[in-house]
């Protein structure tokens, strides 16, 4: 969430930079809202004031009254008349401020001034590549034809046999390798990146996605599970590691945490897209990364998450290049976002294997998570940081294709033998 403050003082300037991320912000709508929620809260105010001198003087009026004979009953009367007036200010405020929240939170976040101009992924930035795509001498196969020749290791017919269209069953080695992947990520991040591990529920409430920003914008892209409570399966472990110092004050920065986690999304806005294989499925593993911070620790941040799953892709040998998004492609709640794109070899170009994002503090002020400023001692919000360490199936993905053999094998990773009991190859 944006700081009311700020739209309050720069609404120009700040309708102005969300017109990067081609949003346009109702300006006379939030003025509206603004100059009737000040008008509220000054009555609510007033009337609590008129109530509380009232209540403090009642004593000495009710015992007067009683001792010349007045009507007590009158001014108990008045009391409760007070009363009312307050609740009914304050009720009316609550009216106008919610409004006025549920406005605030549809409005993205602004883009950092270092994110380019541009509508769509066309327009984004490449910085930088690591390693020369494989020259292969045989046709080459996709994963989907490579994952069922070994073994029948990926099976998709039994996907959708079990549940539906974009499921999938992976078996023996395809198996084993995706599991190695996890460990792999999960020891990288842990024993070399310093972040600590944790497991974390994969339903949360509603309130824990209203923190992060997935609601209520992107409702439609979630699984929900109980209309009465509201609970959600997970889209990104993000969400429910983000949310873990909502309503606290933090007391010592920077914290880095990695998780594992399935990911469940409906895909509402991609239907056609990616339809064959694993590239787009409803149910994927992640190893996401989280970081919280001090502002002014932000900008590091985010380089360092972003170079510790760049790190991965090269310890896999997996050629990749790194884009910086612009701002038609940069997401709700994100300030800057750097993508991580795998080369494919069966489609011939990079494809996104991770997200790496700056937040601000859009996010914090969402979840109400604060440190202590040092210098003033007061509580401030926190800056978050998060990006995929990485997808696991879109990475299972990039090994099948870039690691085929011309007899339908497929080597494995040297620094996955460990965790494949030793095997160089599955077959």
């Amino acid at each position: 969430m944006l700081d009311p403050k700020r739209l309050r003082n720069e609404i120009d300037s700040v309708a102005q930079a969300l017109l990067k991320k081609g949003y346009e912000l109702n300006v006379e709508q939030f003025n509206l809202l603004e100059a009737a929620r000040k008008q509220a809260q000054q009555a609510a105010e007033q009337a609590q004031a008129e109530r509380n001198s009232y209540a403090k003087s009642m004593g000495q009026l009710m015992a007067q009254a009683r001792a010349e004979g007045g009507d007590a009953e009158a001014l108990k009367q008045r009391g409760e008349e007070l009363k009312n007036s307050m609740l009914q200010a304050e009720q009316t405020l609550a009216v106008v401020q919610g409004e006025l929240d549920a406005l605030l939170a549809e409005i993205p976040n602004t883009p950092d001034e270092s994110v380019p101009e541009g509508v769509d992924e066309d327009d984004n930035i490449e910085l930088r590549r690591w390693g020369t795509p494989r020259q292969f001498d045989f046709a080459i196969n996709d994963h989907v034809d490579i994952g069922s020749a070994v073994a029948g290791g990926l099976d998709f017919d039994r996907g959708v046999k079990i549940t539906g269209s974009r499921f999938a069953v992976m078996r023996g080695q395809v198996a084993r390798l995706h599991r190695a992947l996890i460990q792999f990520m999960l020891d990288e991040h842990t024993l070399n990146n310093g972040y600590e591990e944790l497991n974390v529920p994969y339903i949360v409430n509603r309130e824990s996605l209203l923190g992060t920003g997935q609601l209520p914008k992107f409702e439609q892209d979630l699984f929900k599970l109980q209309e009465e409570r509201e609970f959600y399966l997970i889209p990104t472990a993000e969400v429910p590691v983000t949310n873990l110092f909502r309503g606290e004050i933090v007391s010592q920065l920077p914290q880095k945490f990695v998780s594992h986690t399935p990911c469940f999304r409906s895909e509402a806005g991609s239907y056609g897209r990616d339809t064959r294989g694993m590239i787009r499925q409803h149910q994927f593993e992640k190893v996401e990364m989280v970081q919280f911070v001090e502002p002014a620790q932000a900008s590091g941040a985010l380089e360092e998450l972003t170079r510790h799953a760049e790190i991965l892709l090269e310890k896999l040998e997996l050629p990749y290049r790194t884009v910086l998004l612009c701002g038609g492609d940069t997401g709700f709640s994100a300030a800057k976002t750097y993508d991580i794109e795998v080369w494919l070899p069966s489609q011939e170009t990079y494809r996104e294997i991770s997200s790496c994002s700056h937040f601000g503090d859009f996010q914090a002020r969402r979840l109400s998570a604060r440190y202590r400023d040092e210098q003033s001692g007061k509580p401030a919000y926190l800056h978050t940081i998060n990006g995929s360490g990485l997808a696991v199936g879109r990475t299972l993905v990039a090994v099948l294709e870039n690691y085929q053999q011309a007899d339908g094998s497929v080597a494995v990773p040297t620094i996955l033998q460990p965790y494949m009991g030793g095997a160089s190859q599955i077959r």
